[in-house]
């Protein structure tokens, strides 16, 4: 763990970093991330000690079934390791951490079309204008909700599972003790408009999944595309991505819309493409593809929640409730173990994968997945995967990369 001396001395050497020559990696086709991998090259080019991030990937190893860890500083990728079903060219099934990507589209959609929705992220969002497919409203109390509480799972919708818990400035409140219908992958969007209330909007916080599914309604509607083609458009192809798709297909079902809730699959070298822009504030070669406003309110408390360390669906650590890593650190994580870190201080760039068998299902995107790197066939955890999600755990993996990182 680094000690808190350092950390003051670590937040100038990033800003220092980040004023040097942009780097920018040219997609995996053309010969992508520039890598420092070995231990010397580590240490001088990337300002990372290697063998110090050997015990966070062990840790992430006992985890989970399949996964791994990849490491961007400074722009070198200094560390990138799997193992089960994972691999460099899977495209698994990131569950909530493509929560990220909505986010950040919807940050993109307000600085493009800010002429169609001038109030920002201030827009209430249940009129004719922006969301149409809500009407008549099932309940008055929508009318008030914000695009803003939307982004930050502040908009009053309940959580999905068994006896769903909401949070009050901090405190648990549990409001039922009953199961919550969630969406409907047949029905996406009316069904993520169906969930009840628990609160008004703004009262509470609530992890409530059809809250960024509604949110990327509202994009659709006011720059007339889908989620992932606006994604495709304004992030996959400048930044060089490979194949990616969302999960659309589920059995017998084609979703009609991508989920704004996540199931984003991408290569795990892309979504350090899309990490490493955040981190060079939205910056990626000679463009502004995200607003550096917007990314800033992603990394510290949100007027939208002042619940919970949540903010336009990225925990942050604005508070220091993460010992050992710096303030501006974000991050996004999803069921099975996944979890993308950004900390631009630093100029790093985490990604912790991980997932069951079927999230590294094929069917899922339609694109053909690559041979397992390792049999995992008779694995059994050894550090549960439960506390690896937990934010305690997740927090560990990220105090331990950045406990790697050299100040000399």
């Amino acid at each position: 763990m680094l000690r808190p001396t350092l950390l003051p001395l670590l937040l100038l050497l990033g800003t220092s970093l980040q004023a040097a020559p942009d780097y920018f990696p040219p997609p995996d086709s053309e010969g992508g991330w520039r890598e420092a991998k070995a231990e010397k090259e580590a240490r001088d080019l990337a300002g990372i000690d290697t063998s110090k991030l050997e015990p966070a990937y062990v840790n992430v190893e006992r985890s989970t079934a399949n996964g791994g860890l990849v490491v961007v500083r400074r722009g070198y990728l200094v560390f990138e390791r799997y193992f089960g079903k994972a691999s460099r060219n899977a495209n698994p099934d990131m569950a909530s951490t493509g929560k990220a990507f909505c986010s950040i589209a919807c940050g993109i959609m307000l600085d493009e079309f800010k002429d169609k929705i001038p109030e920002g992220l201030d827009t209430k969002v249940f009129t004719e204008k922006y969301m149409p497919q809500a009407f008549p409203l099932n309940d008055p109390r929508k009318a008030d909700i914000k695009l803003g509480q939307l982004l930050s799972m502040t908009a009053g919708y309940w959580g999905e599972g068994q006896g769903p818990t909401g949070y009050v400035k901090g405190n648990p409140k549990p409001r039922s003790l009953k199961p919550v219908k969630g969406q409907d992958i047949r029905d996406i969007d009316h069904s993520s408009l169906s969930v009840p209330l628990w609160c008004d909007p703004g009262a509470g916080y609530s992890y409530s999944s059809p809250s960024p599914h509604i949110a990327s309604m509202v994009l659709r509607n006011v720059s007339g595309m889908e989620l992932k083609d606006f994604i495709n458009e304004r992030l996959a192809k400048p930044q060089g991505w490979g194949a990616w798709n969302y999960c659309l297909f589920r059995g017998d079902v084609v979703m009609e819309h991508a989920n704004g809730a996540g199931s984003t699959a991408l290569h795990a070298t892309d979504v350090m493409r899309f990490g490493y822009c955040l981190a060079q504030n939205g910056k990626w070669k000679d463009q502004q593809l995200v607003p550096p406003a917007y990314i800033q309110k992603c990394q510290t408390w949100s007027p939208y929640n002042p619940h919970t360390p949540f903010s336009l669906q990225f925990e942050h650590n604005a508070d220091g409730h993460v010992a050992g890593v710096p303030r501006d650190a974000f991050w996004k994580s999803g069921a099975g173990g996944f979890c993308l870190y950004v900390v631009p201080s630093l100029d790093l760039v985490v990604y912790k994968l991980g997932g069951k068998d079927g999230q590294y299902d094929e069917k899922l995107t339609r694109i053909p997945q690559p041979p397992a790197t390792s049999d995992r066939s008779n694995w059994q955890p050894v550090v549960s995967n439960a506390f690896m999600e937990a934010p305690g755990g997740l927090g560990r993996i990220l105090e331990m990369v950045c406990a790697a990182v050299r100040v000399d």
